[in-house]
């Protein structure tokens, strides 16, 4: 039996893409504290560009042993508050998999003073921190860690300095 003949080229629907101001207004389905993700932050020297930056690592506290993932986001600066929304995972494309948890490297330049993350996952929930940064000290110091108030808000993120990553350029 043969198929019938298409007229034309099909139309695929777009598909609707939330905004961060979206995901802050929604109001989350009321869930338990469970902890999904993990955050840190230090310095990094590229060698290439010759610049310092200021990275945020977000990984999965879930680790893939088959596929490897990377966290898809998307990130607002205003002044001093960086809101980044979860957006959800990506597979990377490898030859060799190595099991581990999905990550996503974020680099900022020029941040000094204090700074304040929003974390935003889809479903609305928000977790917050405060980090301080002083690069002529190389220091940074978590000056807060909040869930802003909010129906049904939970604790799904932790954050933490590393400062066993930080690089910086040698003189």
């Amino acid at each position: 039996m043969p198929l019938r003949r298409q007229e034309g080229v099909p139309k695929i629907p777009k598909t609707r893409k939330k905004t961060i101001d979206k995901m802050k207004s929604t109001t989350p389905v009321k869930t338990g504290d469970v902890i999904e993700y993990r955050a840190m932050v230090y310095y990094h020297y590229d060698e290439i560009k010759k610049k310092q930056f200021y990275v945020l690592t977000i990984t999965t506290v879930k680790e893939f042993v088959f596929l490897n993932y990377l966290i898809s986001v998307d990130v607002r600066k205003i002044k001093n508050v960086i809101d980044i929304s979860l957006l959800g995972l990506n597979t990377q494309q490898s030859y060799y998999v190595q099991p581990g948890p999905a990550r996503v490297d974020l680099y900022f330049e020029d941040l000094y003073g204090e700074h304040t993350f929003n974390v935003i996952k889809q479903d609305g929930s928000i977790n917050s921190f405060t980090v301080d940064f002083n690069i002529y000290k190389k220091d940074i110091a978590v000056v807060g860690e909040t869930i802003p108030e909010k129906k049904n808000n939970r604790h799904f993120c932790t954050f933490r300095l590393a400062p066993e990553l930080n690089t910086f350029e040698e003189v």
